[in-house]
């Protein structure tokens, strides 16, 4: 039995409509397959009016299946991966940024592979998770039988393998480190082929969420090449659509062995991206670079650039073929309760959704769903700040932070405010968001915690990527590498959240770099890579000499000495069972306090060991 077991199943007592009938056209289950792509904006895609960039398989998606044209995401990366796999609003799922600890999935929800497992069919995921990189929040915990994935938000970043750079990288094979040969979008796709050839005879669920074409803009250069004398653009565009044109590559192939498996008539296909584009439109001193098919605002943005974005479903069995467009407010949260109709689910836990499902629009059984109202909001911060950066939508209206109004259709490039025009529905979406801010802020101050001392798990590794801190965090390796790299020092004070599984005595390592560097604190490690129009290298490391180190559980506190010819400062503790706030520092020389960039938990001895020593 999958996870559901543990919880209460609401059985359905008929099908959905829709799923009746589609189910009705073959006895065996349709599989489903969801490819997500990174940082790729509605007008990154030639069907929606690009005239540069090359996507000949998504346009061929576009034109075969059924496209929504007014579907939204969250603004950004891990917002709209929770909402996604639960059918919740993100900010209720407990991610509302992608770092500094508000980036786990809640472990109270039940996921979509979760409940395709308990429904019979096989899972797997392939690339970015970013929801949680230790126990309880990894991929292989909440319900994928197989996985390969990277490292937190991207490739690079410092959750991930030591040296990643999207190029014969270390992933993690269903949590197992395992070298790999080749580019990232070409490992992922080929794991998953590899995942349809083993489960072609029994029904699947795949999710293929993709790392790429979010930076740092490295690629194979023949991609880059098919771009270089292209003068509309600048060369980091010209790195990224050749990383986009690399994804529609894959998607051909993938396409191609699903029909030679047999599958392709069977088989769910839903192409989606992830928030607005981060690359593809600039305009620089008035000059346009790129296009955002004539919306307002990119990743990140409240406007409808930030977070209006593709969505293609193909299903031939399903009768969702022809290219027809569905122009009705659609949500990321709403593709989970859409599934579990079209795939005829029986099982589901009697948790609530905030989506809806699409199936009746899909069917063609009601030209539109009853009238709506949805929020996304940008909130990267420690906690949520009520209006900050927000849009209210429905099918015609935006109501930007509470304050400016946009008729969408007659206005797409949000350029005119009307809302002294109209304060009646002003108030109206006011009152909406009033109601969704009470109902999804209930759990805002209960941060979620990595469970230590687990009897299957030897050792709990987190880094400063989930640190709970308001400084400017080291969340990639070229910041770990370099912490004043960036616009402001990347040296953050601030804690973990941890939750003992066991009473005992626990080895609590501090690292300046990550175990398998094998760095001492003093090391400076060279360059990594060499710099090219498609491909960004990693800074020369720098040492920061450092004075001391420091625990804090609860009211233990202890500190060390700091030997820069070592590799880590390791203290040992008696932990008892429960939530706690874990704090770990290094203190430089000058008096700079920053919390240790690598953390190793373990669990060593009972209480007849020696009371708490470093």
């Amino acid at each position: 039995m999958g996870i559901l077991s543990k919880v209460l199943y609401a059985w359905a007592l008929g099908s959905s409509l829709l799923g009746t009938m589609a189910m009705a056209q073959t006895d065996k289950k349709p599989n489903v397959i969801i490819i997500l792509t990174d940082d790729q904006g509605y007008g990154d895609i030639a069907a929606h009016g690009n005239k540069v960039i090359k996507t000949p398989t998504m346009d061929k998606l576009h034109d075969e299946g059924v496209r929504f044209t007014n579907f939204h995401s969250g603004t950004t990366c891990a917002p709209s991966r929770s909402g996604l796999l639960t059918g919740v609003d993100g900010n209720r799922a407990g991610v509302w940024h992608t770092i500094g600890g508000a980036s786990l999935l809640r472990e109270k929800f039940v996921l979509m592979p979760q409940i395709f497992e308990e429904n019979g069919y096989a899972t797997g995921m392939y690339g970015k998770w970013h929801l949680g990189d230790a126990y309880p929040y990894r991929p292989e915990d909440r319900g994928f039988q197989e996985t390969v994935v990277h490292g937190g938000g991207g490739v690079g970043q410092t959750p991930d393998y030591w040296q990643n750079n999207y190029f014969d990288d270390t992933y993690w094979r269903n949590g197992v480190p395992e070298k790999f040969e080749g580019y990232c979008t070409d490992i992922f796709f080929s794991e998953a082929m590899d995942f349809m050839e083993r489960k072609k005879d029994h029904p699947f669920f795949l999710y293929i969420s993709l790392n790429a074409p979010h930076g740092p803009l490295n690629v194979p250069q023949k991609y880059y090449d098919m771009y270089k004398g292209e003068k509309t653009i600048n060369d980091d565009q010209k790195a990224y659509y050749g990383m986009i044109t690399n994804i529609d590559d894959n998607i051909a192939l993938l396409d191609k062995k699903l029909e030679a498996l047999g599958l392709k008539d069977n088989t769910i296909l839903i192409f989606m991206t992830d928030n607005g584009t981060q690359t593809g439109h600039k305009v620089v001193k008035g000059k346009v670079q790129g296009y955002n098919a004539g919306m307002r605002g990119h990743k990140g943005s409240q406007y409808e650039g930030g977070h209006r974005v593709p969505f293609f479903m193909r299903w031939k069995d399903g009768k969702l073929t022809g290219g027809r467009s569905i122009d009705q407010l659609a949500m990321n949260f709403d593709v989970l309760p859409t599934l579990i109709d079209l795939c005829d689910l029986g099982k589901v836990p009697n948790l609530g959704y905030d989506g809806k499902s699409l199936a009746p629009l899909l069917n063609q059984e009601v030209e539109k769903l009853p009238h709506r109202y949805c929020v996304v909001d940008n909130n990267r911060l420690q906690q949520p700040v009520k209006w900050r950066m927000s849009a209210v939508m429905d099918d015609d209206w935006r109501l930007i932070d509470g304050k400016e109004l946009y008729h969408i259709r007659k206005d797409p490039g949000q350029e005119k405010d009307i809302a002294s025009k109209h304060p009646e529905k002003v108030r109206e979406m006011r009152e909406a968001y009033e109601k969704w801010w009470d109902y999804t802020s209930r759990d805002f101050s209960r941060y979620e915690a990595y469970k230590v001392g687990v009897p299957s798990i030897e050792e709990t590794t987190i880094t400063v990527h989930d640190l709970h801190s308001s400084d400017p965090i080291a969340w990639n390796q070229s910041y770990i590498r370099d912490p004043e790299s960036g616009k402001k020092p990347a040296f953050a004070d601030g804690f973990y959240m941890i939750d003992v599984q066991q009473d005992g005595y626990y080895e609590i390592e501090l690292r300046r770099w990550p175990k398998e560097s094998n760095l001492a604190f003093n090391a400076t490690p060279p360059q990594f890579g060499q710099a090219e129009k498609w491909y960004k290298v990693l800074p020369q490391g720098v040492s920061y000499p450092l004075k001391s180190a420091s625990l804090d559980i609860d009211a233990l506190h202890l500190d060390s000495p700091v030997d820069m010819k070592s590799t880590n400062v390791t203290f040992k503790a008696y932990l008892v069972k429960g939530r706690k706030r874990l704090k770990t520092s290094f203190i430089r020389e000058d008096g700079v306090r920053f919390g240790a960039f690598y953390v190793y938990l373990r669990k060593v001895g009972a209480l007849s060991d020696q009371k708490e020593t470093k």
